[in-house]
């Protein structure tokens, strides 16, 4: 039903692994294969490209839906319906930021302090030449084929690139001076087929899948029993999504279970045995569905 398309690159395998704990997994005859399978039937095929590429054939009806970043599909301005954010990237849950970077010893503190013609380095010719235009600045921007943190001071005064945490900006000894969006990896759709109810239910349940892993990331199911004379107590400490779930034991006293942030634990289960909950038990998540 749905043709789909991966992104290739830094984000494949956050990507792949996503799919597979959401019991869609990627199959595929080796890790250079562009061509891939989910044994599903609301996925007809798979195939994996450059993020790059991606929002524009999604938006020419080659894939039905695509999972890319904001920064692409604004680059490339691609008409496509956002079917939502998918909170991970290539190495955590943060967001990536498109920033402005200069020397470390330079003065400049924003774009505005940039001189005109200052020479500018990216992959990003679109976004860069609008906003540099949008604060009035006059610049010279080239297209960057990589290794774009290097370039500076001999080939560029500055320039535009991703960052998910800074540290290669900082390793090249470079700081940010303005950042120019920031965004998660994003899963787009054809606007033909999200008008299609049959192929639009397929995308929502795929999505329900996906965020179900999202959600249960860094959570873990606390269970515990508990006397009567002790219930008030431990609940008073016991955190939960929305509120813990208690029931009745056949011998007397409570059952109770509770989702709580597994960085968390260390501090809890002391606080709950404590206030004289016994027999505790952590239990790992796979999906988190509300």
């Amino acid at each position: 039903m749905l043709n789909v398309v991966l992104p290739k690159g830094s984000l494949e395998k956050a990507t792949l692994e996503l799919f597979d704990a959401a019991d869609l997994p990627v199959n595929r005859s080796s890790s250079v294969d562009y061509q891939a399978t989910i044994d599903d039937p609301r996925i007809a095929s798979v195939r994996i490209l450059r993020p790059q590429e991606i929002p524009t054939y999604v938006a020419e009806g080659l894939f039905d839906i695509g999972i890319t970043g904001r920064d692409w599909v604004e680059e490339t301005g691609s008409v496509v319906e956002s079917l939502g954010e998918l909170k991970y990237s290539k190495n955590t849950s943060k967001p990536i930021r498109m920033v402005v970077a200069v020397a470390g010893d330079s003065a400049a503190e924003s774009v505005t302090d940039l001189p005109n013609g200052v020479r500018v380095q990216t992959e990003y010719l679109g976004i860069t030449k609008k906003f540099f235009e949008q604060q009035g600045v006059e610049a010279n921007i080239r297209l960057s084929y990589g290794a774009t943190e290097a370039k500076i001071p001999d080939i560029a005064d500055c320039v535009v690139e991703i960052t998910e945490t800074g540290r290669a900006l900082r390793a090249a000894g470079l700081k940010v001076i303005d950042t120019i969006l920031t965004s998660y990896t994003e899963v787009v759709a054809n606007p033909v087929a999200f008008a299609d109810p049959e192929k639009r239910k397929a995308m929502e349940q795929v999505m329900t899948l996906l965020n179900g892993v999202l959600d249960a990331r860094g959570k873990v199911l606390l269970k515990l029993n508990v006397d009567e004379d002790h219930r008030d107590a431990v609940l008073a400490v016991l955190p939960s999504m929305k509120s813990p779930t208690v029931s009745p034991l056949s011998g007397g006293g409570y059952a109770v279970e509770s989702v709580i942030e597994k960085r968390t634990v260390n501090l809890v289960i002391p606080a709950l045995r404590e206030a004289g909950a016994t027999d505790l038990l952590e239990m790992s998540i796979s999906k988190i569905v509300p």
